[in-house]
Parts: structure tokens; C-alpha cells; sequence
């Protein structure tokens, strides 16, 4: 990431340490998964769709520790795996949004607040900024060799209410908390870096 791109990466002391941590990053570019990987201060799991575990890129996917994940069904095994990272005191990396798009936590899966609630694991919202931009690019799917991407890391929160409730409604409600946060952290990170 630092060869063939300028990041710069603000507020990574924010990820705890140690223990269990979800990652909730916005997603508007094939990159922000790998630029968050090569600069986080932890070695991050990501949920990736099953798609891309193909030729190559399979072993070296799962060689790295990245989870399949079936978009189209409920994915159990993908489930199992993503609480067994947190169970083990690791770093699951999410897209909340689910695909790439806007990158501005307008629309959020319950899949985060489920992993949150579930497992107790803070969250930590990360802001991906630059990897869009279109000005400069000499490969239409890479932004711009030598460019800035601005990786923002917010402050750790707790998604549940404390209740340790998992219904229905206790997710939803947990959605809502952590679209707040989200979208409140992606303003004071483009206010922070001038994007």
C-alpha cells in the first residue's frame, strides 16, 4: 500500500490493543479493503463474497485469514467463522453497507449489530477517503498511483444497549445506533482531512 500509494492513516490508536474488535469500514473502492488491511495496527479478518475466492486470489485469501461469505443466503459457516475471529480475541474487518457504493452509511445490513450484540466486541468506525477519486488514475480500477488515501480510524463504541438482548427489535435498534455513529465519524473525518 505505501509503494504504490501515499496513506495517511489517523487515529489507529483508537483500535484497541487487545481483546475482540469490529472494524466497520465504508466501501467505495476495490481497494479499501486491502489499504485498511496494510495499515491498520492489527491483523484485520474481513467478511469478502465468495466471488472473489477464485484462481490465485482463494488460497492467498484464505492464507491470509480473509472469511467467504455467500451474499445471497444466510451463510452459517461464514456466521461461525466471523464470531469465532471475535471469540478469539481478533479483529473482524465489515462493510456495513454490504457492497461497495456511496460509502456514506446511508443504507446498513443488520449483519454488524448482529456480530456486535452477539458478541459484546466494540466497534470501531473507519473512514476510507481518496480511494474514488477519479482525477490522475493511469489504471481505471486503482486510484491514482501516488495519490493520498486517508484512512480514519473513529472512537471505540458499544453497539447494544447494555442489555444483552438479541431480539428483533434489539437489533434494529442497535442498526440505528451504529448508522449515528457511523455517519457522525465519516463527517468528522471529512471535515479532518479537508475531503
Amino acid at each position: 500500500m505505501y509503494g504504490l500509494w501515499r496513506p495517511r492513516v489517523l487515529g489507529a490508536w483508537r483500535v484497541p490493543a487487545a481483546g475482540p474488535v469490529i472494524l466497520a469500514v465504508n466501501h467505495t473502492h476495490n481497494i479499501d479493503g486491502p489499504m485498511l488491511m496494510g495499515t491498520a495496527p492489527r491483523p484485520v479478518h474481513f467478511l469478502i463474497k465468495k466471488e472473489a475466492f477464485v484462481g490465485p486470489l482463494d488460497p492467498f485469501l484464505r492464507g491470509i485469514g480473509q472469511l467467504k461469505v455467500d451474499r445471497a443466503s444466510t451463510d452459517r459457516a461464514a456466521i461461525t467463522n466471523a464470531l469465532g475471529v471475535l471469540e478469539r480475541g481478533g479483529v473482524l474487518g465489515i462493510f456495513p453497507e454490504g457492497s461497495r457504493g456511496e460509502g456514506d452509511f446511508a443504507s446498513l445490513r443488520s449483519g454488524l449489530a448482529y456480530f456486535a450484540v452477539r458478541s459484546g466486541a466494540p466497534v470501531v468506525p473507519v473512514a476510507v477517503l481518496g480511494s474514488a477519486e477519479a482525477r490522475g488514475r493511469v489504471v481505471s480500477a486503482l486510484p491514482p498511483l501516488r495519490g493520498r488515501v486517508d484512512v480514519v480510524f473513529g472512537e471505540a463504541f458499544a453497539a447494544g444497549d447494555g442489555s444483552g438482548r438479541r431480539t428483533r427489535k434489539a437489533l434494529d435498534e442497535a442498526t440505528e445506533r451504529i448508522q449515528r455513529r457511523l455517519t457522525a465519524h465519516l463527517e468528522n473525518a471529512r471535515r479532518s482531512t479537508g475531503r
